[in-house]
């Protein structure tokens, strides 16, 4: 696997450092493109294209320590996936919306499209260090070059772009990873117990899951907000697209789990005890 990993990160483009968050190289997007709605999230309504008062003169955040504690928990787990610095330094060419105002909007339109293509991107570099799908790695790395050279287009030819189209086409692939990955699981456990485990899109909000045995579950799309997991066996479960918000993963196995991004741990609630995959940061919240 290390090497299948270390192939997908020398991509050009493709490798994950590319495709983590550098607020640094951003233009401070998130907090300008985006629309904030007074909740639980965010201490504040804030339209779209409207900048948000803690942003500061050099793009940074004012209270980037003090998230949480002053209301802008949602601030804390969105991640664009690299689409920030990508906008602001490849597509724009490192000239900021203050400077050059008249491209503002169309930078800001952007922002949902690229993060989408990056998202996508993402889950075909990890796909490529799966071993178990090593049969489809050919057909994985024309899509990740295809998706790579759209997100280097020009700002009129990434907002008429069919995105919807080109993730239905990724998905396709993503889901015979999945099969591949978690048939290995299925054969060492025989066929006894694996329809139980298909809880593709299942409604698991606020679920009592202590202790469950959901390695090499399919919960792809699941909403897991509130669910009790504490002590779960998740490992080689695919978690793509799970709603994991205040899911409380105190002491469960995310080890080896995958399509399980970064912002989704930051949504969950966990602990000391909670095994993480080595890409993944233990949130400073837990």
């Amino acid at each position: 696997m290390s090497e299948q990993r270390e192939l997908a990160e020398s991509r050009p483009g493709s490798g994950v450092a590319a495709l983590r968050s550098d607020c640094g190289n951003c233009f401070g997007l998130c907090c300008v493109a985006l629309a904030f709605s007074a909740s639980a999230d965010f201490a504040i309504d804030k339209d779209a294209g409207q900048p948000c008062p803690n942003l500061d003169t050099d793009f940074r955040c004012g209270i980037h320590e003090r998230l949480r504690p002053q209301g802008f928990q949602g601030c804390t787990v969105y991640d664009c996936f690299g689409a920030g610095q990508k906008i602001s330094q490849v597509t724009f060419a490192g000239q900021d919306w203050r400077q050059a105002p008249q491209s503002a909007q169309q930078m800001f339109a952007l922002l949902p499209v690229v993060r989408q293509l990056h998202e996508l991107l993402w889950y075909l570099t990890e796909a490529l260090t799966l071993q178990p799908a090593r049969e489809i790695h050919a057909d994985l790395r024309v899509a990740l070059d295809t998706i790579e050279r759209l997100s280097q287009g020009s700002p009129d030819a990434l907002l008429e772009l069919d995105v919807a189209a080109h993730r239905q086409d990724v998905n396709v692939l993503l889901l015979r990873t999945s099969e591949l990955v978690r048939a290995g699981v299925r054969h060492q456990k025989g066929r006894k117990g694996t329809k139980k485990k298909d809880r593709r899109g299942a409604d698991l909000i606020g679920a009592d899951l202590r202790g469950a045995d959901l390695h090499g579950a399919n919960l792809r799309g699941a909403y897991l907000i509130g669910a009790d997991l504490r002590g779960a066996d998740l490992r080689v479960a695919d978690l793509i697209g799970a709603d994991l918000r205040d899911a409380d993963l105190g002491g469960a196995d995310l080890t080896g789990s995958f399509f399980l991004t970064q912002s989704q741990v930051n949504a969950a609630k966990g602990d000391a005890r909670t095994r993480l995959s080595p890409s993944l940061t233990r949130p400073s919240h837990w």
